[in-house]
């Protein structure tokens, strides 16, 4: 007896999302795809927001959904997408964040270094391509921005496509930050294509603003909210640790898969001249880093033990964000009280005092503009035709520096 393959997903989101077709229904039942189920799209955000849960699976189908409805929108308006640059398109944008490692961006270059998660998203996607015997060729080229209808690529990846246009809406349902609630709706039903440019027509220029503005506060609410630096950059450092003593020869506890890369700096030439490396990162989850640093809590070597104890119990580094640079002499003043009451090197007390910088940009006009399709014909950039002051301001990178220290260590 055949299995329907036509399903349907119940999503939280936008209610019911139809799975398109049986390629698409395979690709979802594929392990490489329902590992996703076991990666938490905002990694260590839950800390501060414990609803924020969600897993890069759910964003992947609410992704595939939207571009369900862009494609419908451009079809109505006389753009040409045949069915399959529909199915190609669905394919990209369903496994646009297939490459993603355990807890998402926070440990984007810990397991793997000098290796983003796009990159081993086009190696997944390669892999699949074989696998099912060319049938994600268009897909592939339309991810790598590679076919003549740009605007397809654009919707895939771009300052406005459907991955922000999901990711937006969905972080802010799960967080419960009401300020990233976004008129998904109403962007995607006034896209249109000029010159096979993707575009908005004028009608939707609030909704635009809305979104850029989501976006900005979005990020300094939820993505870099300086309790969710301070628990990623605990989670960072512990990963630093325990590679450190693993090159040292010490044996750590962990999965086989784990202790692999744990014990290895895999680069991008490793995954291309060993085939099975990808299959053995498709192995890794963020189950794999949490219970090695429950039992790494246990650990012999000190640092390593107190760190992973004040992550599992929620003692997190105390932050201090500023918009100038953190002066050598306040970091040194806690260097050496961190030294003094851990009874530990200078280099050591790194793992517990650290400073950084971290980058907020909304909207960066340099890299694909948002154009606003005006009643007129003419293409002006949202940031020109914007009525809003502030619009222009996203388009400026804003910089703060922040430094991280116990919040036993008093000043």
């Amino acid at each position: 007896m055949p299995i329907n393959k036509r399903k349907i997903i119940n999503d939280p989101i936008y209610g019911f999302v139809t799975i398109p077709n049986e390629l698409i229904y395979d690709l979802l039942n594929h392990p490489y795809f329902q590992r996703l189920r076991r990666i938490k799209q905002l990694g260590l955000t839950n800390l501060v927001y414990p609803g924020a849960l969600h897993t890069r699976f759910h964003h992947a189908i609410g992704a595939m959904h939207l571009m369900q409805e862009a494609v419908l929108t451009l079809r109505q308006k006389e753009i040409v997408i045949t069915d399959e640059e529909e199915k190609a398109v669905l394919i990209a944008i369903l496994l646009h964040d297939i490459g993603h490692g355990p807890f998402s961006h926070a440990l984007e270059h810990s397991i793997v270094k000098g290796i983003n998660h796009e990159t081993l998203s086009s190696l997944f996607m390669d892999k699949l391509n074989k696998e099912f015997k060319g049938k994600l060729s268009l897909a592939i080229k339309i991810f790598n921005d590679k076919y003549k209808k740009q605007f397809l690529h654009q919707l895939v990846s771009s300052q406005l496509d459907m991955d922000r246009l999901d990711y937006l809406k969905r972080d802010s349902f799960f967080t419960g930050v009401s300020e990233g609630v976004i008129s998904s709706d109403r962007i995607i039903k006034m896209l249109n294509v000029v010159n096979n440019e993707l575009v908005v027509e004028n009608k939707a220029i609030y909704s635009i603003e809305k979104f850029l503005i989501a976006r900005r506060l979005m990020y300094w609410q939820v993505y870099l909210h300086k309790t969710v630096l301070s628990a990623e950059t605990l989670l960072v450092n512990i990963l630093k640790r325990a590679k450190e003593l693993s090159a040292q020869g010490k044996k750590l506890f962990g999965t086989p898969t784990f202790v692999l890369f744990l014990e290895n700096d895999f680069t991008e030439t490793d995954f291309e001249k060993d085939r099975t490396l990808l299959d053995k990162f498709s192995k890794l989850d963020d189950n794999d880093i949490v219970t090695s640093i429950k039992v790494w809590t246990e650990n012999e070597d000190k640092i390593l033990s107190k760190l992973c104890s004040n992550l599992l119990d929620r003692k997190l580094y105390k932050v201090e964000i500023q918009n100038t640079a953190i002066s050598t002499s306040l970091k040194n003043k806690l260097i050496e009280k961190v030294c003094e009451q851990y009874k530990i090197t200078r280099k050591e007390a790194f793992y517990f005092v650290f400073t950084d910088t971290v980058n907020n940009s909304a909207y960066n006009a340099t890299n694909f503009n948002i154009n606003i399709l005006m009643s007129n014909g003419k293409l002006v950039d949202v940031a020109e035709a914007s009525d809003q002051l502030n619009i222009q301001s996203l388009s400026t990178t804003v910089t703060k520096h922040f430094i991280c220290y116990p919040k036993d260590i008093k000043i």
